[in-house]
C-alpha cells in the first residue's frame, strides 16, 4: 500500500508519517515500510528548485519511486510526505496505483512563511483528512490510524 501525506509545509505530515512507519512496523513483521520525504529527495537529487517545475519534478520523482518500489514487491508499505500541491500529479498516483491519500493540515503559523505554497490545490474526493491544530501528534496518529482502517 502507498500512503501519500500532502499538504502545507510545517502542517505535521514527516511527523506523522514517521508515527505511522513506526506503527505498521510493529504492527506487521512480514510487510517492509518505505519512506520517501520530500526534503531528503531533494537533498539527494540535489534539487533547490521551488518554483512549479522544479516542484514537479520532485513530486514525480517521489512517486515514480513509489511506484517502483510497490511493483517490486507487492507487500511493501510505502510512506511519501511531500507537500505536493498538485492535484493533476496526485490524481495521477491514484488512478495508476493503490494509494491511501492523507491531506494534513493545520490553521497554525509553524514557521512556514517561506515555503507556503499560495496556489495549493486542496484534495477533492479520496483522502483521509487530518487537522492538525490544536492537536498533539499522537491524537492525530491515532485519529489516521482509525481512518485508514476504514478505509482499507
Amino acid at each position: 500500500m502507498i500512503y501519500n501525506f500532502i499538504g502545507q509545509p510545517h502542517s505535521g505530515k514527516t511527523t506523522l508519517a514517521k508515527h505511522l512507519r513506526t506503527a505498521l512496523e510493529i504492527n506487521n513483521q512480514v510487510r517492509l515500510v518505505y519512506m520517501i520525504d520530500g526534503d531528503k529527495l531533494r537533498d539527494l537529487f540535489q534539487n533547490k528548485d521551488y518554483s512549479e517545475i522544479g516542484r514537479r519534478k520532485n513530486i514525480d520523482r517521489a512517486y515514480s519511486i513509489a511506484r517502483y518500489l510497490q511493483d517490486l514487491n507487492p507487500f511493501y508499505d510505502i510512506i511519501i510526505a511531500l507537500v505536493s500541491p498538485f492535484l493533476d500529479l496526485r490524481e495521477e498516483l491514484k488512478e495508476a496505483t493503490d494509494v491511501i491519500e492523507i491531506y494534513v493540515h493545520t490553521t497554525d503559523v509553524r514557521g512556514r512563511e517561506a515555503f507556503h505554497v499560495s496556489d495549493y490545490q486542496a484534495p477533492i474526493e479520496n483522502f483521509i483528512d487530518i487537522d492538525t491544530t490544536d492537536v498533539d501528534e499522537f491524537t492525530s496518529l491515532n485519529e489516521l490510524l482509525n481512518k485508514i482502517e476504514k478505509v482499507k
